[in-house]
């Protein structure tokens, strides 16, 4: 199955319409990203005697790990430079991740030279997930500043072993982005492995998490902003999303307290992040709450929802042509980037 992507130049146009148009009424508007990315095992090359880390692909290596791991960041940090910056014409002023194995591979990533200039912030925790994987949150300093930040632990059994499942925590983080008040939380879901039908409790699990989390926040605050992100592990139609965060892919009926998923549409498409025997998944998504969707303007208000996809993210040839072009195989790294390509939303405020 070849992917059906949405083009850049598509998304370009659309920003370059709404200039257009709003240049004839005189009124001008600031665009920022805020992003999500699986970083596909970003992990160091250094052996962790409290976590299993032993089982990641670059400490499988047998040689040169330094120099696979020294790659790997620069291919992260350059593909973070250029996602949503077709419209923003700078690279995320917020950015959730999954899979980094510590705040010191989050650290390189974000002095790697693509990225220095830019001076993110970091926001990690350690989770207890068994593979030794986080979720962390990079942002602008200059765009974002944190006011609280915590995590939440997902507690989960494994029901065929009677033990418990170790998985990733949910990131949540609140700050102003250049003075509106958002909320973020930044996701990376229980994997579909045995199946999606055997696992799927997790997942409903797992969103159930980050739905008490969003209503903890809308009870504090009924019209609060808020952006959960991550690679859910679930598409936009699977129960996890539609019937536990009760998301909606139509604008017209996100009600009060509401949740809109603007990727349900491309994923209706046919489009998505990541693929799987030639079936493609829209596993990765942004999600966010109500307020973000009037059209009031003065502060910063939702307006598109992307796929980054730069040519050189897709293989180009053999048996995975068409698919993401990914850091690791059986046989070890092949240059890549990552499993998943990144999603983004653009935000516009209106500025004199």
């Amino acid at each position: 199955m070849i992917q059906k992507f949405i083009s850049n130049k598509l998304l370009v146009f659309s920003l370059l319409c709404l200039t257009i148009g709003q240049a004839q009424e005189k009124r001008k508007f600031k665009i920022h990203t805020v992003a999500f990315y699986n970083v596909e095992n970003l992990f160091d090359t250094i052996n962790d005697p409290n976590k299993y880390d032993e089982a990641s692909p670059i400490m499988k290596l047998k040689t040169n790990l330094e120099g696979v791991y020294k790659k790997k960041v620069q291919n992260m940090a350059k593909v973070i430079s250029q996602i949503g910056s077709e419209g923003s014409k700078n690279s995320p002023a917020i950015i959730g991740l999954s899979e980094v194995e510590n705040r010191s591979v989050v650290e390189d990533l974000a002095n790697d030279p693509a990225l220095l200039s830019k001076d993110y912030g970091i926001i990690h925790f350690d989770s207890p997930d068994e593979r030794g994987i986080d979720v962390a949150l990079m942002y602008q300093k200059t765009l974002f500043l944190p006011l609280s930040s915590s995590t939440h632990e997902l507690k989960l059994m494994d029901d065929s072993k009677d033990k418990r499942d170790y998985t990733r925590d949910q990131l949540l983080v609140s700050g102003y982005l250049e003075g509106d008040l958002i909320h973020v939380i930044v996701n990376h879901w229980p994997s579909r492995s045995g199946g999606e039908a055997k696992s799927r409790s997790k997942r409903m699990a797992a969103a159930t998490l980050n739905k008490r989390l969003i209503d903890s926040l809308q009870s504090n605050d009924p019209y609060a902003k808020i952006f959960t992100m991550g690679d859910l592990n679930d598409n936009p139609d699977n129960d996890s999303v539609k019937k536990v965060l009760e998301a909606e892919g139509d604008k017209s009926l996100v009600g009060f307290k509401g949740i809109y998923n603007p990727m349900e549409a491309i994923y209706k498409k046919g489009i998505g992040t990541n693929a799987y025997k030639g079936v493609w998944f829209l596993f990765d998504q942004i999600l966010v709450s109500k307020p973000l969707l009037d059209d009031d303007y003065s502060s910063f208000r939702f307006y598109k929802a992307g796929i980054f996809n730069a040519p050189y993210l897709i293989n180009k040839k053999g048996k995975y042509k068409g698919y993401p072009y990914r850091s690791f195989t059986y046989s070890g790294f092949i240059g890549g980037y990552s499993d998943h390509l990144p999603v983004y939303v653009h935000v516009i405020k209106e500025v004199e």
